[in-house]
């Protein structure tokens, strides 16, 4: 574990905050990629991370506040500005949200463009899930399986050997990453690539939450798991839609003055 880097002053760099820039880093470099590839201006790409970061932020602590219950209701404001922590679902549904109100705002084809960004997501989300494993947080449950992880210093410690479930779920986004890689210049209709992703993303998360310590809330699943279901009928909703609904091909935006 590498929980703190290095300090200057009071000023501390911790291994998940390098990481977390490097998310975002590492998904616009794909998705600057993905708009070179289509033609377009890839310099957008950092407007994409920007909303990308803003919605996922934000998404992330409202998502994390909401879920404290009685204590968001006696203080909404006082627990959002908390240093309480982020949360994939909400980061990933806020970020998604914001990048597609930035395209919509500058005229991009929204379900090539939404393509383009969702190959881009696993690996922002495998650099974060690295950050997690590096300062101890988000683990799972105790376990006797060899590979299991104490994590002394993490959030919150534990001597006791765990699931590490940040490397499961690096494990399990790195297919879900090539699978999209190797479909992009491919005859798909355009928001396929996303819907995909949408499943997969879905599976994946419900399958890792049964080594993870989060709460049971209905018929012994996880919140966490609810919205994976979600996410995987949206996704299996979408993908017929845009079958049936192949979307006319569109010009990309001139690049902005």
């Amino acid at each position: 574990m590498y929980p703190i880097l290095f300090r200057v002053g009071d000023f501390t760099v911790t291994s998940y905050g390098v990481m977390l820039v490097l998310a975002f880093i590492g998904a616009g470099l794909v998705v600057a990629s993905e708009w070179r590839r289509r033609g377009w201006d890839a310099s957008d790409a950092q407007d994409i991370v920007l909303a990308a970061m803003i919605g996922g932020i934000g998404g992330s602590k409202l998502y994390w506040a909401i879920a404290q219950g009685d204590e968001f209701l006696a203080d909404p404001l006082g627990t959002l500005f908390s240093r309480g922590g982020f949360t994939y679902w909400g980061g990933l549904i806020g970020g998604i949200l914001c990048v597609i109100l930035w395209l919509k705002w500058r005229g991009y084809p929204l379900r090539a463009a939404v393509d383009s960004c969702a190959v881009g997501i696993p690996v922002g989300y495998m650099l974060g899930r690295t950050g997690c494993f590096l300062v101890g947080d988000d683990y799972g449950r105790p376990t006797d399986l060899p590979w299991g992880i104490a994590f002394p210093e993490g959030s919150p410690p534990t001597q006791v050997p765990v699931h590490p479930t940040q490397l499961y779920e690096i494990g399990m986004t790195l297919p879900i990453f090539l699978l999209l890689w190797f479909q992009r210049d491919r005859s798909y209709p355009d928001g396929f690539l996303f819907f995909e992703f949408m499943v997969l993303a879905g599976i994946e998360r419900f399958v890792v939450e049964f080594w993870r310590v989060n709460v049971e809330v209905a018929l012994g699943l996880t919140a966490a798991q609810w919205i994976a279901i979600g996410f995987v009928v949206m996704g299996l909703a979408g993908i017929a839609w845009v079958r049936r609904h192949p979307a006319h091909p569109s010009p990309a935006p001139q690049p902005a003055s």
